[in-house]
Formats: structure tokens, sequence, C-alpha cells
């Protein structure tokens, strides 16, 4: 008889199909894992906020304290003639720019800057965002001159006047000096100030101040930066 070929052995220890399958879905959940993680690592990075560099915005002309100020007491009038007190700088974002509006330059310049600083915000930062004109010339600038002067430039900004000590205790704190320089007679007069707009932050605090020459598509950027390394 003679020998035919041998089949090949395929004896052996059988293969637990449900074990195998198990170990497959473990893998895939890994691997689904690691890519989840990663994937949100690359949208943190693009969509967390920008992280306050002091040092950055203060090279860009830009201060943010880093403890912010408290505000004194104080009572003033807007060109609504309504009442302006600390309370009104709460719950939003302030700037402020201290000018008059017999200004020839530096002030209406600056209101034109802060109005299109208003076009470039994001739409969810504009109206968290008030603008003020605060007088240094109260003696001229009364509600009604205000009135006539500041929605020029933007409808929803505010023109701050008041009592002459009380405006200037309240730029003093905004770092803001001012003097009148008299031009011929007492009734001919400017006033120099600083060109700075000071920022208040929504617990009614001083918090940061932009200095000129102002750009206004880079100051909503760092405007933005500021805000969002706030935490109420």
């Amino acid at each position: 008889m003679s020998d035919s070929p041998q089949s090949p052995d395929q004896s052996g220890p059988p293969v637990d199909r449900a074990r195998q399958r198990r170990g497959i879905r473990r893998t895939v959940a890994i691997l689904v894992s690691v890519v989840a993680v990663v994937v949100g690592l690359q949208v943190y990075k693009v969509t967390r906020a920008p992280a306050l560099d002091r040092e950055a915005l203060r090279e860009q002309g830009v201060i943010v304290f880093e403890q912010p100020r408290n505000i004194s007491d104080f009572e003033l009038v807007t060109h609504r003639e309504e009442p302006f007190t600390p309370e009104s700088l709460e719950e939003q974002w302030t700037l402020i720019f201290f000018g008059f509006t017999h200004c020839p330059d530096i002030c209406p310049l600056t209101m034109v800057d802060l109005a299109r600083l208003m076009e470039e915000l994001p739409e969810e930062l504009e109206p968290r965002t008030q603008v003020l004109l605060v007088t240094l010339d109260p003696a001229r600038d009364d509600p009604e001159v205000l009135s006539d002067y500041v929605p020029h430039f933007h409808p929803d900004f505010t023109g701050v006047t008041g009592e002459f000590l009380t405006i200037r205790r309240f730029a003093n704190e905004m770092n803001v000096a001012f003097s009148k320089v008299t031009q011929g007679d007492d009734e001919d007069y400017t006033v120099d100030h600083s060109g700075h707009i000071a920022l208040v932050n929504p617990r009614g605090d001083y918090h940061a101040l932009f200095k000129p020459p102002f750009d206004p598509a880079v100051m909503a950027g760092q405007y933005e930066t500021i805000v969002d390394s706030f935490r109420f």
C-alpha cells in the first residue's frame, strides 16, 4: 500500500473568536480616544482665549495693572442729564477719554478712533462696551453742549460733565494731567491734557490704559485680549 500525502496538521487550541473581537474593539476604542485627544488639543490651541502678556502689551503702549485700582466716589452728570456715579461704571467695560469740545485736533481725532474701534469689535463685545468723553472744561461744556458734540461721533457715546473739582479728582485717578492755558484773556483759553484712554472693568475698577497714537484695528485686538483674560 503506497503512502498518500498527509494533510497538514490543523489541530491545535481552538480560536476564541469572542475574545478576539473584544480585543479588536478595545484597540479601536483606544485609537479613537487618542485621535479625539489630539484633535481636542488642536481645537483648544486655535479657539482658546489668548493669554494676557502684560509685557508684550506694554511694548505696544497698553498698560494693564496687575491689581486694578478702586475709583473714589463721585457725582457727575451725562449729556442726557442723567446722574453719573461709580455705579454707572459697573456691569460693562468702559473706555474713557478726557477732553473738551473746543479741542481743535486731538479730541475729535480720538473720538473718531473710538468710533472706528466700536466697528472693529466682535458682535458680542460691542454691546458690553460703553465709551465716555469726560470734559476737562466743565465751564463751557454743560450737558447741552455735550449733547450737540458727543453723539456726532457715535449715537451711543456718552458725554460727562459736572463740578470742576470732582472732575479733577476723577481725572487724577485715571492718570490724566491737565491745565488751563490762556490765549490772550480769560475768555480765550485752551486745555492741555493727557491723551490716553482709560479702561474700567465691569467691577468698576480702573483696569488699564491705552497710550496714543491709536490704531483702532490693533486696539480692538488688544482690548479683546484684556477682556478674555478677565475673571469677574
